[in-house]
């Protein structure tokens, strides 16, 4: 009897501290994780997408599903092809329960909300479908309740960091770390720089940090800017 109760304790002990590896490991499966995670992984880099909770994909998939967006035309890359993959799920007569398109895309707000090639506004429960899809189809593994141990969690080799540590115990090591939580925590820890609050206009010559009258500044490019920015 008492050896099955040791062998239980080396087990459980052994799952508690696990240690893996990859090419690329991404702490918080926010959007921007998610989107981080599907492109290496595309590329051929074996990817961890580590997150300290439960809920993946971050505030897209948590309630925020009104895109503040203006020229649509700079949305590029893994972020509209998730826009696409809304409107695919949008054609969709079934999708529609709780009102119609005729609805939805109502005069008052048509320019803004009727999809060309995208769709940009979605129930949280579809965005967290798309991702779960687009990381499924990439094979990236998302391992989630791992916390960043924020005493002794970064490991640095150098300058570069080589291993973080959960709470748990487990080390997860990588060639390249991204951190793409909205605390930033991985990387006040490995020693990143950081500010809080706002600075003044003159300490980088900016004009448009802090607070602003509404509508004083244009934050978006107008129709034609990327066109001639790329010549």
């Amino acid at each position: 009897m008492i050896k099955h109760v040791f062998l239980f304790a080396v087990a459980f002990s052994s799952t508690a501290a696990e240690k893996r590896s990859a090419d690329v490991v991404i702490y918080g499966a926010t959007s921007a994780g998610v989107a981080a995670a599907v492109q290496a992984a595309r590329m051929g880099k074996s990817v961890l997408l580590i997150d300290p909770g439960t809920h993946i994909g971050g505030l897209t998939t948590g309630g925020l599903s009104w895109t503040d967006i203006g020229n649509k035309v700079v949305i590029g890359g893994v972020s509209r092809e998730f826009y696409q993959r809304i409107k695919k799920k949008y054609d969709d007569p079934a999708r529609w329960k709780w009102e119609k398109p005729d609805q939805y895309y109502r005069d008052d707000r048509a320019e803004r909300m009727r999809p060309v090639d995208a769709m940009w506004t979605f129930e949280p429960h579809v965005a967290s479908e798309v991702y779960a899809e687009m990381l499924a189809e990439a094979k990236v593994q998302v391992l989630t309740k791992r916390r960043l141990d924020l005493k002794n969690g970064v490991r640095k080799r150098g300058n570069r960091i080589a291993t973080i540590v959960t709470e748990d115990g487990a080390e997860y090591s990588g060639k390249m770390f991204i951190d793409a939580t909205y605390e930033g925590d991985l990387m006040a820890k490995a020693g990143v720089k950081y500010t809080i609050g706002r600075e003044s206009n003159a300490q980088y010559g900016e004009n448009y940090n802090g607070s602003q009258a509404p509508h004083r500044h244009q934050h978006q490019f107008p129709d034609g800017a990327l066109v001639s920015c790329l010549g």
